[in-house]
């Protein structure tokens, strides 16, 4: 099942790929843009645009900066996040700080959930 996207969300997609956060970069270029199942960067889901997202696990992942964590950006994304997760996704997040301190730690959680949801615990190593 292909999922809902605003076409003229694409630009802006393409734009915040090209921007990218020196977290995100990092999460794609050391992690997963190697992974051995597919993410994509900057995907249009719906009016929303998702940092990372795997369609064989149905995951998006979010890296949030300080701008998540006031009470305005904490409301938004659970209202985010609720919609998405209409969708049957899981989301997974993590903050600048997580990627920037504990990025192998990181890296083990999105593997697990990808091989937990996948029902593929084992089947594939890194």
């Amino acid at each position: 099942m292909s999922l809902p996207y605003k076409s003229e969300l694409i630009s802006r997609a393409k734009e915040l790929r090209n921007k990218a956060t020196p977290q995100e970069n990092h999460l794609w270029y050391d992690f997963l843009r190697t992974y051995p199942v597919r993410f994509q960067r900057q995907k249009t889901i719906g009016s929303f645009i998702a940092d990372f997202y795997c369609h064989a696990a149905k995951i998006v992942i979010e890296i949030d900066g300080s701008q998540h964590y006031d009470p305005q950006g904490t409301a938004y994304d659970a209202e985010r996040t609720a919609i998405l997760e209409e969708y049957g996704l899981e989301i997974l997040r993590f903050s600048n700080r997580d990627v920037n301190t504990r990025f192998q730690s990181v890296c083990e959680m999105i593997d697990h959930e990808v091989k937990r949801r996948m029902g593929t615990e084992n089947s594939f190593s890194r």
